[in-house]
């Protein structure tokens, strides 16, 4: 690969990396080829984007970007492959975990995440970052919160009316 093709990549990759709001670091190594490739077409399935980069072009599109990578410098070893999505921030880590379950592995292998800038490193992080909600998940569970006190309310006052009415003839039959 030739300085010109390196500068395009890692321009590329700065670029895919300022776009994206997550992105999780792999390693794939020890793989099979049909088990690369079919965790390739999960990824490309659950709307991610997986490549494989070398660790060097990863540190450099990282130092272009905005925020301090610098604690990823520790995990950027091996062999490395990097997720990109940008709707469910979850979806990597439970790529992740499915494949591992699915296929009897210990590969792929988790080494990083960044999530809103916010760095996770070391496969003990992915459980949690696999449990995480999306955005649309936690909008629904505020609405379900927000619409249950209300639904209570009107469960009460419906299955309550005749009482509801017999109290207030009552009450303002006292006051005459």
């Amino acid at each position: 690969m030739t300085r010109q093709d390196k500068a395009q990549l890692i321009s590329d990759l700065t670029e895919k990396l300022k776009e994206t709001d997550h992105f999780y670091i792999a390693d794939t190594s020890g793989l099979t080829v049909a088990q690369i490739n079919k965790f390739r077409e999960m990824c490309f399935n659950k709307g991610v984007e997986y490549k494989l980069v070398k660790n060097t072009l990863i540190k450099k599109a990282l130092e272009n970007v905005d925020g301090d990578y610098s604690s990823l410098d520790e995990v950027l070893k091996g062999t490395s492959g990097i997720m990109f999505v940008n709707e469910t921030a979850n979806a990597p880590a439970k790529i992740i975990k499915e494949f591992k379950k699915a296929d009897s592995n210990d590969r792929p292998k988790f080494k990083a995440a960044s999530i809103d800038s916010d760095l996770f490193i070391g496969e003990d992080q992915l459980g949690a970052l696999a449990s995480l909600k999306s955005k649309q998940e936690l909008i629904g569970d505020i609405v379900t919160l927000l619409q249950s006190p209300a639904k209570n309310v009107l469960t009460l006052l419906q299955s309550g009316e005749h009482k509801l009415a017999g109290i207030v003839k009552t009450l303002s039959e006292r006051e005459n």
